[in-house]
């Protein structure tokens, strides 16, 4: 668990395409989790200056995988007790965004996001998301996306002063958002003697 708050730019000194090798100030232990640009990577080998992980087939299958080169964003999984200042982050990516517009404001920039129509439901005005894992408070639902406002001071402790328009980002949904839309779907299948049966239980 993870919180969107980033700690690290870390360096990508080699990505074979399963293994992703990283070198960072940050020190893991081994089989530690760790998130890179959003997703939760597991450690599995340590270095001098840094470490690996690798990634599954299933993991290169959803992920932006063309970013994990020059600098990432990390961030090491919480510990119980830790001050939560961002959002509660599982470090599964739902989708890809494309950002297709940015604008530069007074104080920060509004970033506009193009996202898979399969998330669309799960995004609220106000709502929290993750993108390549930084936690951000959605500013406007659009048609097909999102806009979200950055200040100064996440543009300069993060990347996003970097990105261009057509990067594709790594997309985390609330996790609250995602749970509250499987129990809606299950409430479709569910019978009074299903509820029955359930409140039996308990």
């Amino acid at each position: 668990m993870f919180n969107g708050l980033i700690k690290e730019f870390a360096e990508v000194k080699e990505f074979s395409g399963n293994v992703l090798k990283i070198k960072a100030k940050y020190k893991p232990n081994l089989g530690d989790s760790v998130s890179i640009n959003g997703a939760c990577l597991s450690v599995t080998k340590l270095f001098n200056d840094g470490f690996s992980v690798e990634l599954s087939s299933e993991s290169r299958s959803v992920l932006a995988i063309e970013n994990y080169k020059d600098k990432v964003h990390i961030e090491p999984a919480m510990r119980i007790g830790d001050r939560i200042d961002g959002h509660l982050v599982q470090g599964h990516i739902d989708g890809i965004g494309v950002i297709y517009k940015i604008e530069k404001k007074e104080s920060g920039s509004d970033f506009f996001i193009e996202l898979p129509k399969k998330l669309m439901h799960l995004v609220a005005n106000k709502g929290s998301i993750c993108v390549d894992g930084v936690s951000l408070t959605i500013s406007e639902i659009l048609q097909n996306g999102i806009r979200i406002s950055i200040i100064p001071l996440t543009l300069k402790d993060t990347l996003f002063g970097e990105y261009r328009v057509n990067r594709r980002v790594n997309i985390e949904t609330d996790l609250l958002a995602r749970y509250v839309a499987r129990l809606i779907e299950c409430k479709k299948e569910l019978t009074w003697e299903k509820v029955e049966l359930i409140s039996s239980l308990y």
